[in-house]
């Protein structure tokens, strides 16, 4: 299967997701997910897995999917092969020539952009399991990782969510001034 197949086959399901059909979206992530298998790359079990905590009912459930999406991102980022690709502690946009006219993002770069909503998503999980210690430590992390990324109007939206999550959660996460 091609990449692009893999993340057209994400995005097909996403669109279904979102279209209020979250049974067959679920369904076609789940296959995917046995496609790929847990050697697959770690950029399309990070996206799949992120998308796929979102179709699930149970909240125990989402937090398991959200857990795996970030055990990727985390996994690609520290076990890459030296010298591909971005060091670990660099940020910013580097973009890599595509086919065609266009340019596509690096792996690394786009899985680095996954952490703050990552460590968001996994935040609202415990909220939501009623774990808002487990929750704050999650907050904090979205936060700086948020910190990372260029302006913006993905980093302002996820900053503007990491604000409302701690006014839920009654307190302050790491937020500076």
């Amino acid at each position: 299967m091609s990449e692009d197949g893999v993340l057209t086959r994400i995005g097909q399901a996403i669109m279904l997701h979102r279209a209020g059909d979250r049974e067959e979206a679920r369904n076609r992530l789940s296959a995917l997910w046995h496609e790929i298998g847990p050697q697959g790359d770690a950029f399309h079990r990070c996206a799949l897995a992120h998308y796929m905590a979102d179709t699930q009912d149970d909240p125990r459930d989402e937090l398991d999917w959200d857990l795996r999406a970030l055990e990727a991102a985390e996994g690609f980022v520290t076990e890459r092969p030296h010298g591909t690709g971005p060091a670990a502690g660099e940020t910013g946009a580097v973009a890599v020539p595509g086919e065609g006219t266009g340019t596509r993002h690096h792996p690394l770069v786009a899985l680095r952009a996954f952490f703050p909503s990552l460590h968001l998503n996994i935040a609202a999980d415990y909220a939501a399991l009623d774990r808002p210690a487990d929750a704050r430590a999650q907050l904090l992390r979205a936060r700086a990782s948020v910190n990372a990324l260029a302006d913006g109007e993905y980093r302002q939206g996820l900053r503007d969510a990491i604000d409302r999550l701690e006014l839920q959660l009654g307190g302050a996460a790491g937020r500076t001034p």
